[in-house]
């Protein structure tokens, strides 16, 4: 038994070190900021819009992100929630079945409720960054983390075009120094570079968020805890030497 878990463990750690690190990708730098409100709100927003067409949250319900986010009930029904299905402490699924997301995209779309878990904040990040153009692709577009990526780019119409530029100034695709490849904004979205790098920002905060929703909580408990634990390191010490004081 012992023998096939270390066997089990050789046989993932490859793989669950490329999903951490983008598969050689360069990956940005991106620290969550869970106490950060009005961020972790506009990602829920960014989620519901734009991601939750095809993915879901399903361990997630909108109650619990209204009362950790402190979004009040009714902007949630009237806003977040659009399905008739969807009531407001439902979990946060999304309307495409299994099926219908194989048939398109060649894979149903992954819940998401752990991706940041799985993968890393930089890597989610820097996904959401790297969309780019290429004709080859049936979506018309690819990914610099994720190459050969099925899904479309639904975040193009705030961020706009990006072609890749290797070193040769030829698009990806062709021959060139890969190293030197960047992206170059060919035709501009409804935010600018820096507004949709800090929606991007607010969008993965909040899959941070949803990855471990009672951390906002449970960091709130710790300096109680802490306090209650001197306390009573302080009330058993004084009973310990209370017992022992007829002794020495």
């Amino acid at each position: 038994m012992r023998k096939s878990l270390f066997a089990l463990c050789i046989v993932l750690l490859p793989v669950t070190g490329l999903a951490a690190s983008g598969g050689g990708a360069d990956l940005r730098d991106m620290t969550p900021d869970l106490h950060d409100k009005a961020s972790l709100q506009n990602g829920m927003k960014l989620f519901v819009n734009y991601c939750m067409g095809c993915h879901s949250l399903k361990h997630q319900r909108f109650s619990r992100a209204a009362e950790d986010l402190e979004i009040p009930r009714e902007p949630v029904e009237d806003n977040l929630i659009f399905a008739d299905a969807h009531a407001f402490n439902d979990q946060m699924s999304n309307a495409m079945e299994g099926e219908q997301g194989e048939a398109w995209f060649g894979a149903a779309p992954p819940d998401l409720t752990l991706v940041t878990r799985l993968r890393g904040v930089d890597w989610v990040y820097s996904y959401l960054l790297g969309f780019y153009r290429d004709p080859e692709r049936p979506t018309g577009v690819n990914n610099t983390v994720f190459p050969l990526v099925a899904m479309p780019n639904v975040l193009e119409p705030l961020q706009g075009v990006q072609q890749q530029v290797c070193g040769d100034e030829q698009e990806s695709g062709h021959e060139g120094d890969g190293s030197a490849c960047h992206l170059e904004l060919v035709r501009e979205g409804s935010m600018s570079p820096d507004e949709f790098e800090r929606a991007m920002f607010d969008l993965t905060n909040f899959l941070a968020y949803a990855s471990e929703p009672s951390r906002l909580k449970a960091e709130a408990l710790a300096p109680k805890v802490l306090i209650f634990l001197f306390v009573f390191a302080v009330v058993a010490y004084l009973l310990k030497r209370e017992y022992w004081r007829d002794v020495h």
